[in-house]
């Protein structure tokens, strides 16, 4: 089968021919229709994942159709078109993952391939009115917004909600639940344009964060302060969110893109009644939430540009790049 491999840290993502997987007791077999990108691949690539095992075949997203099933799974699922929960082997807990857990794509064959054998646990159907590219836009981001948003952020209707660094595929997420979800959304980006998209999506304002005075750009627009911001970049920009909350607000991290967050004097913490959670991926229950929640509320991914197998080198570039304004996909095979 084709499969797209990185052979080295800082390699190039070639397309090879590679042996076809075969699916063990608890296993199915999915042809792939389409993938989806995530900066998990570049950062892998670049060597800031903890796990380095190569060549390797990365992907966390697909969605395709069910062509063979192993011992102890219903051969109803054969024909089925399926999305696949990216969570591996989270464990019991819904508060935090075990100690086997794993994401789909390393250091387990990912999705950039024209086959993936998973655990029949892991694949679901597609909901309603989604397309293979659009169904493979959603598990990882959709996943990843849906606990950071609801499970550990608590959202409520009418509340407050800032998304920092909008125009990324889990920001894209965050923006359209939290709108269907009746929050007053804000967003900020380094970009006037994701911005004023942002804002043709639902979002009430936003802000640069490049300027020198986003924050005060934004306590103007709210003296009071938001009840829930979640952040994806960590880095010395994080204590000034610290200031945006209300008294009592929450923010949710769930990424590092900025860099370490420096020194918290303890009071701006605790003069704030503030909580600070983090997040990554979610639970088998989160993911059965968050499908429900985009049929309920008919969620349709942002999908910004699709790119063919064959184009991997320029679908990684135009990520790397960030020109994004929501998720890169990848045509597996004719759809």
């Amino acid at each position: 089968m084709k499969a797209v491999v990185l052979n080295e840290l800082g390699g190039e993502f070639t397309i090879k021919e590679i042996e076809k997987p075969s699916p063990r007791h608890g296993e199915v077999l999915v042809k792939l229709k389409a993938a989806a990108l995530n900066h998990r691949d570049l950062w892998i690539r670049q060597g800031k994942y903890f796990l380095k095992e190569f060549p390797a075949v990365l992907g966390s997203d697909g969605a395709g159709v069910v062509e063979s099933v192993a011992e102890g799974v219903s051969n109803d699922l054969v024909g089925k078109n399926v999305i696949i929960n990216p969570s591996l082997n989270w464990g019991s807990r819904r508060e935090g993952h075990g100690s086997d857990f794993q994401i789909l794509g390393m250091p387990s064959q990912g999705t950039f391939a024209e086959y993936v054998c998973v655990p029949a646990e892991n694949i679901f159907p597609i909901p309603i009115g989604l397309s293979f590219e659009k169904a493979a836009a959603l598990p990882l981001a959709g996943l990843t917004a849906y606990r950071a948003m609801f499970y550990r952020g608590a959202l409520k209707r009418g509340e407050k909600l800032l998304i920092t660094g909008v125009g990324g595929g889990v920001a894209g997420f965050l923006l359209s639940f939290g709108v269907r979800a009746g929050a007053q959304v804000y967003v900020t980006s380094s970009s006037n344009a994701k911005i004023d998209q942002a804002l043709s999506l639902g979002a009430l304002n936003g802000v640069l964060y490049t300027s020198n005075k986003w924050q005060e750009e934004l306590l103007e627009m709210l003296p009071e302060g938001f009840d829930l911001i979640i952040d994806s970049a960590g880095g010395p920009d994080f204590l000034q969110l610290i200031q945006l909350l209300k008294t009592g607000g929450r923010i949710v991290n769930f990424g590092g893109t900025a860099g370490k967050i420096p020194e918290l004097i303890p009071a701006r913490l605790f003069w704030k009644q503030a909580s600070i959670l983090g997040t990554t991926l979610g639970s088998p229950t989160d993911f059965e939430q968050m499908l429900s929640f985009v049929t309920e509320y008919i969620v349709t991914p942002i999908v910004d540009k699709v790119f063919e197998l064959k184009d991997v080198r320029q679908a990684f570039d135009y990520m790397q790049n960030q020109l994004q304004f929501g998720k890169i996909v990848l045509r597996i095979s004719d759809i």
